[in-house]
């Protein structure tokens, strides 16, 4: 008994045809039915019921299928697991280098990845910039992860960290990662001034900088926070009110350039990535702990 015909069988049993199954299993009719008869014989009884129209599986047939596809299953855990042990380590293996810049992301990342690919092996280099390039050009490491300085700066609006931007959760401009002093041209403006002498100053200053001095609307937080979700206006407070603004599901601190770090992360691997493979798994996963970190990435 040799395990195609088992395979044979199984077909057989599946299709309950045997002009399909002689062809899916890649022999001739004539050889699928000596195949069949070679294995009652060996087992002593009959297995298949044949007419001109139908097949049909016997008693013994319907256990013997259903020993034939455990066999087989077997079989493939078994190869599986020997080619696993022989070759699983130089297989399953990747080299991830990256600078000390990014070492706040990199082994986060490769965490996160084990928890879900407990069976590859990551070993992590700590290379400068100009190394990691060499060891990728020459395929001694897989994924390279370097910062580098942004080359434009995406925001115009510079606020001191004492002062915040924000607007209504359906506001327009409430989805944006970074925001230009010209959009803010179309939308009226509130104002929640700071019983701090210092910050009130910076918020004068901020104001004309924006142009709304003549327009802008004052009130106190409350005020200010119930206006805009009635309008599409957009306000400037002081940091004081932030988390309360933060703990509102209605309205959303906008990014300004403060909030914008001006290095982008830079993700290279010298092997293809197809959407489904784990490298690609791995790629997002640093990507999604860049923009965490409030990094732009090069991937």
């Amino acid at each position: 008994m040799r395990f195609e015909q088992l395979e044979q069988f199984v077909a057989l049993g599946n299709l309950r045809h045997f002009r399909q199954a002689a062809e899916q299993t890649q022999i001739s009719t004539s050889a699928l039915t000596r195949s069949i008869q070679t294995l009652e014989d060996e087992i002593g009884c009959e297995l298949v019921k044949r007419s001109t129209r139908s097949v049909r599986l016997t008693e013994q047939g319907e256990m013997f299928l259903s020993y034939c596809k455990t066999t087989l299953s077997e079989l493939e855990l078994t190869k599986k697991t020997i080619k696993q042990s022989l070759f699983g380590r130089d297989q399953q293996k990747l080299v991830i280098g990256y600078t000390s810049e990014a070492s706040s992301i990199v082994p986060m990342s490769c965490g996160q990845f084990l928890a879900d690919y407990p069976n590859i092996k990551i070993e992590m280099q700590l290379q400068d910039e100009h190394e990691l390039t060499r060891k990728l050009q020459l395929g001694e490491i897989d994924i390279s992860v370097y910062l580098q300085s942004a080359s434009n700066v995406v925001s115009d609006i510079y606020l001191p960290d004492q002062l915040i931007l924000f607007v209504a959760k359906h506001h327009p401009l409430a989805s944006r990662d970074s925001l230009r002093k010209e959009e803010l041209y179309d939308y009226p403006m509130y104002g929640c001034f700071s019983q701090s002498k210092q910050v009130q100053s910076m918020l004068n200053e901020a104001v004309e900088g924006l142009n709304k001095s003549s327009s802008m609307k004052i009130g106190n937080i409350d005020q200010v926070m119930d206006g805009l979700k009635q309008s599409n206006h957009f306000a400037i407070a002081s940091i004081e009110h932030a988390n309360t603004i933060a703990q509102d599901p209605s309205l959303v601190i906008l990014k300004t350039n403060k909030d914008i770090n001006h290095e982008q992360l830079v993700v290279q691997t010298n092997h293809h990535v197809s959407r489904d493979s784990h490298i690609k798994h791995l790629l997002s996963l640093i990507e999604t702990s860049a923009k965490a970190k409030a990094y732009t990435s090069k991937v």
